[in-house]
């Protein structure tokens, strides 16, 4: 065994710990894996206020801020089509690396403010079995790829549409009859 070989292998684990200890003190760094409340990243500036989930909310102000409209439309299997709409945002790759970019990261798709999916793509298709009965609030809500909540003017870029099921089965029928569900008002 040559010198070199042992040194490849002590820069080897000297570097597999750096970056294992790097991420460990990162707090995972995801959109919703403890994240830090402060960016290397000089993309915005990440201010005090957090989202309802504890995020801290990153300042994206101007005419470049990103955008997302949320539209919700029954499937024919039962469920929900959620469809995403970007402005000035992209979705990054699953596994991206946990830094602030303008413009990018991921879409959080919440239903009763209770978070229901990571979305790297701008489609969803939402189970029946998460909107019973009732009104429900389906948000979309935008996140960089290190945890924090792209925000605009000090507010969470998201966007809300509310659903409505409906059931017309009578209350003592004893036949199955199949539900009803309302047209999707949102903005």
């Amino acid at each position: 065994m040559s010198w070199t070989k042992g040194i490849r292998r002590r820069l080897a684990a000297l570097a597999v710990g750096l970056a294992f200890g790097a991420a460990g003190c990162a707090g995972g760094g995801t959109a919703h894996g403890g994240g830090a409340a402060e960016s290397p990243s000089p993309v915005g500036e990440v201010l005090s206020g957090t989202d309802g989930a504890g995020r801290h909310l990153r300042e994206a102000g101007g005419k470049e801020a990103p955008k997302v409209e949320v539209e919700v439309t029954p499937d024919s299997a039962d469920g929900w089509d959620v469809r995403l709409t970007f402005r000035h945002f992209r979705v990054s790759a699953p596994g991206a690396r946990p830094a602030a970019v303008t413009g990018r990261g991921l879409a959080c798709l919440f239903v009763d403010g209770r978070r229901v999916a990571r979305l790297h793509t701008p489609r969803y298709r939402l189970p029946a079995r998460l909107v019973p009965h009732g009104t429900h609030h389906v948000t979309a809500r935008l996140y960089a790829d290190d945890g924090t909540v792209w925000a605009v003017h000090g507010k969470p870029v998201q966007s809300t549409a509310d659903i409505t099921v409906s059931d017309t089965r009578p209350p003592a029928s004893p036949r199955p009859s199949t539900a009803t569900v309302d047209p999707v008002t949102g903005g």
